[in-house]
């Protein structure tokens, strides 16, 4: 299905933009469920307002084995699937040291290994908000942990990728500053020298979503078909092409 825009009449009018928001994250941790080695789990997080997005999760507390890599794409083929390469890499300098508190429940311990952040109109709606989002991205990202930020919101035109893209690189870098984008992000050392892997893609209402790579803390990358599971999304809200 075409990609929609939940954000003006006539869907606005008829659909709740953050109840699809919250139904497409669900469905995003259901497929991530379904392709995740054994001693991982997806959960949405939903806070409108703040943030919506999705979490993949390794379990500490257990000692499971799994094998790490590239995950395999379900196809009628079943052959395996390659991210492409990246539309641009930058110097990145991750996290080394830090001094913080945290609390934890014991009883579960899992760790944060990769997130996808749909943004939501708050986040772009002034400046304190967009840079709220930046930092906690730019902390996910100095962390080592794997990124998606997906921007479907029509009603507000700044561009958060472009913000952290200054924010990471201390303005050295620039990037094609879209108006709406889904953008994938992995911290990477190669040959000693810390880099930001970026993937890029342009998104217009009326065309595809496109598959991204989510390459988790470590060497694990799974393939997070956007298109399909928002298909699913717009098929269990009862969201057709004329409805929009």
């Amino acid at each position: 299905m075409m990609l929609q825009d939940h954000f003006r009449p006539p869907l606005s009018t008829r659909r709740h933009w953050h109840a699809f928001h919250n139904a497409w994250a669900t469905y995003i941790a259901s497929d991530l469920n379904a392709k995740l080695p054994e001693g991982y789990f997806a959960e949405p997080n939903v806070q409108f307002g703040i943030e919506i997005d999705v979490a993949a999760f390794e379990e500490s507390q257990q000692d499971f084995a799994h094998e790490t890599g590239v995950i395999q794409l379900p196809t009628e083929s079943q052959s395996r699937w390659i991210p492409p390469e990246a539309t641009q890499t930058v110097p990145f300098l991750p996290t080394t040291e830090s001094v913080e508190v945290s609390i934890f429940d014991t009883e579960t311990g899992p760790i944060l290994k990769g997130a996808i952040e749909l943004v939501s109109p708050a986040n772009k709606d002034r400046a304190a908000h967009r840079a709220a989002f930046v930092s906690k991205c730019e902390t996910y990202l100095r962390q080592g942990i794997g990124l998606i930020v997906v921007d479907v919101v029509t009603t507000r035109q700044a561009n958060l990728h472009s913000e952290l893209l200054a924010r990471l690189t201390e303005g050295k870098a620039s990037s094609v500053k879209l108006n709406l984008y889904a953008v994938a992000y992995r911290a990477i050392d190669r040959n000693g020298k810390p880099s930001l892997d970026i993937w890029q893609e342009e998104l217009a209402i009326g065309s595809i979503l496109p598959i991204l790579p989510l390459w988790l803390r470590g060497e694990i990358c799974l393939p997070v078909d956007l298109a399909a599971t928002y298909e699913r999304t717009c098929r269990e809200q009862r969201i057709t092409v004329s409805t929009a």
